[in-house]
């Protein structure tokens, strides 16, 4: 077999060199490096699987999503190509739960504006104070495993917690130790929301401006989710006003501004976009005035000293990504001996 890996590092070529010494692997930095002959391919949440790529890959068979989110992945279309699809069912419950109470505490201690406290001068304690999270509330949305550790380690900190989700078995809740709420009630009560729900058609954009209105002033919003969770001009507004008194982000609806300067990116899209098909032009332009009103929101926003971001690293530990590789090894395995698992099916 012909296996693409999309977007590795060394130490994974590696590995999965090792698993896979008896086929064609191939590492390539982007998806767009593909070839034709490719049976099997390998992505993260940075690449996007969609009919034009199917269709230009007629040999493809699986596509090895080394995440356990599938949104980038269109598994309609794969299914019409009879492309498989597999993702790594867990891996990142601890890692992201953990790294959600890093923005959670950065946020209630103010690390950022301390630490962009001018030095040399009389330093106010005033100014930069913090809360305990101690007997505060904590609204979660999103009780999948994630969201589950989250409200465990809010037990150790002894904050009330309350959750919403589809689904809501009351004996979670007693093992747990949190209170079901619905998502009004949620916005309502809680001095910090942490977002863990998939993103779907009716989580698109859960926290928009009238939800955002719902809530205490002064709650914090941390998400290490999904960036369109969010509405991001309803955010800046919320911020700005001060009704939302920080943000904790991991992920952004536009994330290149996480890791380069909106200034850069708009620079590569006037490139990109002169290499275009000028015929195909006007019929992208309205997206491209989106992407970059997006683009600019999300760098206004992240300038702000009460938000603290990374650059979508929630799931960024040793331990995570080894369970990744493992679990990615061996999806494609089980694939190579004609008993494929962990399965995304098409809706």
């Amino acid at each position: 077999m012909t296996i693409y890996f999309v977007d590795i590092e060394s130490p994974d070529e590696e590995f999965y060199g090792e698993c896979f010494a008896e086929h064609d692997l191939i590492s390539v930095r982007v998806l767009a490096e593909v070839g034709e002959d490719a049976e099997i391919v390998s992505v993260f949440i940075d690449e996007q699987i969609d009919d034009a790529f199917l269709a230009a890959h007629p040999r493809l068979r699986l596509v090895a999503t080394r995440s356990t989110s599938i949104d980038h992945i269109d598994v309609s279309a794969c299914a019409r190509h009879d492309v498989l699809v597999t993702h790594v069912a867990n891996y990142g419950e601890v890692t992201v739960a953990e790294h959600a109470f890093a923005l959670m505490l950065a946020l209630a201690r103010r690390l950022r504006e301390t630490m962009m406290a001018p030095k040399g001068r009389r330093f106010s304690y005033e100014a930069t104070r913090g809360f305990e999270l101690h007997g505060k509330t904590l609204g979660v949305v999103g009780m999948g495993r994630i969201g589950r550790r989250v409200a465990m380690l809010a037990n150790a900190f002894q904050m009330h917690v309350i959750a919403c989700d589809i689904d809501a078995p009351p004996d979670l809740a007693q093992r747990l130790h949190f209170q079901w709420a619905s998502f009004d009630d949620l916005l309502a009560r809680a001095d910090v929301i942490s977002l863990h729900a998939a993103l779907t058609p009716q989580t698109y954009h859960m926290i928009n401006a009238a939800a955002l209105a719902r809530t205490k002033p002064g709650v914090l919003i941390v998400n290490t989710a999904r960036g369109a969770l969010i509405d991001t001009g309803a955010l800046r507004s919320a911020l700005e006003s001060g009704h939302v008194g920080g943000a904790g982000l991991d992920v952004l609806q536009d994330e290149r501004v996480l890791r380069q300067n909106a200034d850069d990116v708009i620079v590569e899209d006037i490139v990109r976009h002169l290499r275009s098909d000028a015929r195909a032009s006007e019929a992208r332009d309205a997206d491209r005035i989106r992407e970059l009103e997006e683009l600019m929101l999300g760098d206004a926003i992240l300038a702000r000293s009460n938000v603290v971001f990374t650059p979508h690293v929630a799931f960024n530990t040793r331990e995570a990504v080894r369970r990744m590789a493992e679990g990615t090894a061996d999806n494609i395995r089980a694939f190579l001996k004609d008993r494929p698992h962990n399965l995304v099916m098409a809706p």
